[in-house]
């Protein structure tokens, strides 16, 4: 389960029947604004992750770059993008994944990620797991081994975490 953490919680905005009716969208953009913040979110969200190795940090498109670009260089580890399917120039595997109305795909360059590399899967928000539980099987394509998941925000309402199995899943701000 994820922590309550009411200063990340108090930048946060909450925007209701966004994208539809009865859909609250938690809005990250007032606490990328404020670098403190931003900073104090990073910096917490590596701490989750002090006591494994990481070799690449994985971001999923888009919100999730803006997270796990700075993870990524706390860590010391590279960055990889993972996009919707025809954002990448190169030779690319793809996932396709189910979402409630039909499905969508994600790529990832196919010499991101080396067998037995220790990867980091980050992004804003885990909500139904689809898009996470994607990522991770794309990872896993490649050889990488997954040594966790950080989130932002947990939806925990819509059990996402169910999707990822028994992998490591941390996340700062439960909803």
């Amino acid at each position: 389960m994820a922590t309550d953490v009411p200063w990340l919680r108090a930048h946060i905005r909450d925007i209701p029947d966004y994208p539809s009716p009865g859909v609250v969208f938690r809005d990250i953009t007032p606490l990328l604004g404020e670098p403190a913040v931003f900073g104090r979110a990073v910096d917490d969200l590596v701490a989750r992750f002090h006591d494994v190795a990481v070799d690449r940090v994985v971001g999923i498109e888009s919100r999730g770059f803006i997270l796990a670009s700075p993870v990524a260089y706390r860590l010391r580890a590279g960055f990889v993008p993972v996009r919707k399917a025809g954002k990448l120039p190169w030779a690319v595997a793809r996932e396709e994944y189910s979402l409630e109305y039909g499905t969508d795909k994600l790529e990832i360059h196919r010499d991101a990620i080396h067998p037995d590399e220790r990867i980091l899967i980050v992004d804003d928000v885990l909500a139904t797991g689809g898009t996470a539980a994607a990522t991770s099987r794309l990872v896993e394509t490649l050889g990488g081994v997954i040594v966790g998941l950080g989130f932002m925000i947990e939806l925990e309402a819509l059990d996402g975490r169910s999707k990822l199995g028994e992998r490591r899943v941390e996340s700062l701000a439960g909803y």
